[in-house]
């Protein structure tokens, strides 16, 4: 099936230049030099439509009391319930598509939906001259991911993309520290999780595990077939959500996507890293329906100028990294965490080590400008401001990066991938020693779904 986006191959310069928001100076452009379609004027209110309400969608809102939610769309009244009841004076749509062509008064829309829907949904806003924050991991595949990030451009909305992290302290600190010098090169990065599970006694969602084979009726307050939206037909059941829809392929993007783009962010700063060179992943139980239990992905990315390659390696499912020699015994690692790794020490999340590095060495001055804040930032670039920290021509080519990984743990090339590494040529957005595997990069949409 052919869908009717055809954009035009992105140059290396211009796959790169989205990575310019992790300088030192994390210039940014104003919006008005932009010409933002549709700018808010900065003292007005934003009208503001919500897209997937029930769960991170109503935290999302939250963050905005001094703007107008206008209009709230959701396809499961009842996990809905008590967003609509928060927000009375707004108009409640089970389909984004009729909310947006009958609400010619939204100026902005929050997308938080479940992962599959993310791209379709932005790409019909920003059409429409809409400003848009998205939930991470921003797409479902990685050929969507460079659809947004151009059509952004193209239309000059003001995006986000809801790694929150991003405007936090701890991220400029982190690339203070590693510009100033603190740890000397940087060589190799670990980031890990414990999502999908915890402990023997908790997990998050479920992964590795088949399809249900029974059928229930799906409630009457949801509307099943507007929530697979562009995914494949199959029967409602319950195993797919609320929440439990990151587990499985056709709807989620699994660990790496759920916490990649949170975790991977700081760390693509600091070092100024852009598209990988090539992916390589290893993983316990996977088949066609989820995502591995466990998995542990080494994306190597090439030399910045002065700066050498970068071996970043990613572990969910409970998985971590080897303790760093210069680790005291009894300094715990932690189920979630960030090591970075240079010539003359490391970086345990945000701690300077080993402690007689950390004694040696000056804290380094903040030569970052400070955020107003993740969803202010957004606010702002909506009303002619500045781009936020991570509109999509940041967000996107981290997406890409992020979701690269999930391609090298899909089923049909595990036996494939014992006896090579996928090597990626970014630009032209493709694996270019096994040509099998870029059938992964994108998905089929239903019919009536294309766009």
């Amino acid at each position: 099936m052919k869908n009717t986006v055809h954009a035009p191959k992105m140059t290396r310069c211009q796959f790169m230049r989205g990575t310019a928001i992790a300088t030192a100076t994390f210039s940014l452009v104003p919006g008005h030099v932009l010409g933002l379609n549709g700018a808010t004027p900065a003292n007005e209110r934003l009208n503001i439509a919500g897209i997937g309400i029930g769960g991170q969608g109503r935290s999302d809102l939250d963050k905005f009391p001094k703007d107008n939610i206008v209009a709230l769309c959701d396809v499961d009244a009842r996990h809905a319930a008590g967003t609509f009841k928060q927000y009375p004076q707004a108009k409640t749509y089970k389909d984004f598509r009729k909310m947006l062509e009958e609400r010619k008064d939204i100026d902005a829309v929050i997308i938080a939906t479940p992962d599959h829907l993310h791209a379709c949904v932005s790409m019909m806003a920003m059409r429409m001259g809409k400003h848009v924050y998205c939930e991470k991991p921003l797409t479902h595949s990685v050929w969507e991911a460079r659809q947004i990030a151009q059509a952004a451009r193209e239309y000059k909305v003001a995006t986000q993309m809801g790694n929150q992290g991003q405007a936090s302290e701890e991220t400029r600190r982190l690339i203070e520290y590693v510009a100033a010098g603190a740890i000397g090169p940087v060589r190799e990065a670990h980031i890990w999780t414990d999502r999908p599970s915890q402990g023997l006694f908790k997990e998050y969602w479920p992964q590795g595990v088949g399809r249900p084979s029974d059928t229930p009726p799906a409630p009457d307050t949801l509307d099943w077939d507007l929530w697979l939206g562009p995914a494949p037909q199959r029967p409602y059941h319950p195993a797919y959500l609320p929440f439990k829809w990151r587990g499985w392929w056709d709807f989620g993007t699994g660990a790496l996507g759920d916490i990649g783009c949170h975790a991977m962010d700081p760390v693509f700063r600091a070092l100024k890293l852009g598209a990988p060179v090539s992916v390589q992943a290893a993983s316990g139980r996977v088949n066609e329906e989820t995502y591995p239990l466990a998995s542990m992905v080494t994306y190597q990315f090439p030399a910045r100028g002065e700066l050498p390659p970068v071996k970043l390696v990613w572990y969910d499912g409970g998985l971590r990294p080897p303790r760093p020699d210069g680790l005291d015994d009894g300094v715990e690692m932690g189920d979630n965490g960030r090591l970075l790794i240079g010539d003359r020490g490391f970086i345990l999340g945000n701690r300077l080590l080993p402690e007689s590095r950390r004694r040696e060495f000056p804290e380094p001055p903040k030569t970052l400008p400070r955020s107003v804040g993740h969803y202010q930032e957004w606010a702002e670039a909506c009303k002619g401001g500045k781009p936020a920290g991570s509109n999509f021509d940041w967000a996107g080519p981290l997406a890409e990066a992020v979701l690269l990984g999930n391609v090298g743990l899909r089923v049909g090339l595990r036996e494939e991938l014992t006896f090579k590494k996928l090597l990626w040529d970014g630009p032209s957005l493709k694996f270019t020693n096994l040509p099998e595997a870029n059938q992964y990069l994108r998905q089929e949409y239903r019919a009536g779904w294309a766009w």
